[in-house]
């Protein structure tokens, strides 16, 4: 990291934004040095932290890009011209309200074709992160107005980002300015309810601690509070039964390989009981935007149910840190595979950013593209259905019975004879919706059929039962002797 070179570019900014003041009457360049700090903890790169302190210039000051391309080079100039553009085209969009489904998309589709970089939508989210912070300033119609759009845009980028951290303190933050009564409420009951299992906490860690030093496992141990924003949601599904909540609070278990996850896990449910359905293996099939790690839920010996969530430094690190760690670790690389055009050897959770920036490059030089064929949608609406047992099942809105049942297992959906959604007999036909309670009925000597093919809407269920398809294809064209009559042959 050249510092002469960032403290060069504070000094610029430090010029250009001489006598601008923010709401909070501090001096302007505040913001600039806050976006600065930000991208620095995030571990971002040496051009996006420099980008960071200008991305102001040219929209309010009389800096130029050419200005910036003479001092910085052009991946600052390119890196700032993208946020200008970001911030223009996002301020014509007046009213969050207007942010139906397709607008959401129509937002996405402007990042992508103005943000070519995808640190561009990083220093973005720096930007709008200290703006949060600093929100009190502003008039109580301004505060609401970004807060929501924070809540329903750029959290939701953030958290497409895999930016657990950012994800988290942009949501409560906006939370507090939606609705205020609200979150002192939940605030309130988490403090409450926090203070209530701090003894039981502390001697549930000191047990598994003493557990794993036994059997020399290197690990960190710490405690996890649900935000504000997610206990809000959750109590949304459950009816605001907070007794319905099992991971109101957690223990984080950090170490040092995946062989010693499966380890730690194991000797947890040697100490304590198991809740059965709530063990989630994100290692072997991360979620969509590339966390990993183990969750089991757990009733300890006085009856407290408590979550783990078990997990490497690795691991955490890009929980925490999510797309900003991946770019860091893996900038070069990126780099290289676009002047190549290939992104088959990028990590599965980065191939949506090299098409992403793929895109970007192609309207650069000016090719059309069909941005309605890309595959990527930070909005996509989702719902959240449940199984009898309570737990959550995520799905594309639009998904059917067999989705949900291949979602819980192969074996389940390969067994499918009825399902029941809300304690009703109902088809395989019908859609599921928000908050539906699905028991998948299933029998031994049930097998999938052709027809199921259009009974499904997920990819990951097309999969699975074409899998089974032409597994069974093969098994039945494959030829065996006959004893009888050796010119034919019979599937036994």
């Amino acid at each position: 990291m050249n510092k002469e070179r960032i403290e060069k570019a504070v000094a610029v900014a430090k010029e250009a934004h001489e006598g601008q003041f923010r709401k909070t009457g501090e001096p302007y360049i505040v913001h600039p040095l806050a976006v600065k700090k930000i991208l620095e903890e995030w571990g971002m790169d040496e051009d996006t932290i420099i980008a960071g302190i200008l991305h102001d210039t040219v929209e309010d000051t009389g800096l130029t890009l050419d200005d910036i391309r003479r001092d910085f080079g052009e991946s600052v100039a390119f890196l700032v011209d993208g946020v200008t553009k970001l911030s223009t085209a996002r301020n014509g969009m007046r009213d969050i309200d207007t942010y139906l489904p397709a607008t959401k998309d129509n937002f996405l589709r402007l990042m992508i074709a103005l943000g070519a970089d995808i640190r561009v939508l990083i220093i973005k989210l720096a930007d709008r992160l200290h703006n949060l912070r600093t929100l009190s300033a502003l008039p109580p119609d301004k505060q609401k107005k970004i807060a929501k759009e924070s809540l329903e845009v750029f959290a939701p980028l953030a958290d497409r980002l895999n930016m657990g951290l950012l994800r988290v303190e942009m949501a409560d933050l906006s939370f507090k300015y939606v609705d205020p009564k609200r979150y002192a409420e939940l605030k309130e009951l988490i403090e409450k309810y926090n203070k209530s299992a701090e003894k039981s906490l502390q001697k549930i860690e000191e047990e598994v601690s003493k557990a794993l030093k036994k059997e020399k496992i290197k690990f960190k141990i710490s405690g996890r509070v649900k935000s504000v924003y997610s206990l809000h949601k959750k109590l949304a599904k459950h009816n605001q039964n907070i007794n319905e909540i099992y991971d109101l609070t957690a223990l984080r278990v950090i170490v040092d390989d995946i062989t010693d996850c499966y380890l730690v896990l194991g000797i947890i449910h040697s100490l304590y009981t198991p809740m059965n359905g709530r063990i989630k293996d994100y290692i072997a099939m991360p979620k969509q935007n590339g966390y990993q790690s183990l969750h089991t839920t757990v009733i300890t010996k006085d009856k407290r149910v408590v979550e783990f969530q078990i997990r490497t430094k690795e691991m955490h690190e890009y929980a925490e840190r999510g797309l900003a760690a991946s770019f860091y670790y893996n900038e070069q690389k990126l780099t290289e595979n676009y002047k190549k055009g290939k992104i088959e050897h990028l990590p599965t959770n980065l191939l949506w950013i090299s098409e992403l920036q793929m895109t970007a490059a192609r309207l650069r030089e000016g090719k059309k593209v069909d941005l309605r064929k890309l595959k990527i949608n930070l909005f996509a609406d989702k719902i959240f259905v449940y199984t009898p047992k309570g737990d959550i099942i995520d799905l594309p809105k639009g998904a059917l019975p067999l989705d949900f049942a291949y979602k819980l297992h192969s074996e389940i959906g390969d067994h499918v004879v009825g399902v029941k959604i809300n304690g009703k007999m109902s088809n395989l036909n019908k859609k599921l919706e928000q908050g539906d309670i699905v028991e998948i009925l299933t029998s031994k000597n049930q097998t999938p059929k052709q027809s199921w093919l259009g009974k499904i809407f997920t990819s990951h269920a097309r999969s699975k039962l074409l899998h089974y398809l032409n597994r069974e294809n093969r098994e039945h064209h494959s030829p065996e002797p006959n004893p009888k009559n050796p010119h034919k042959s019979h599937k036994v």
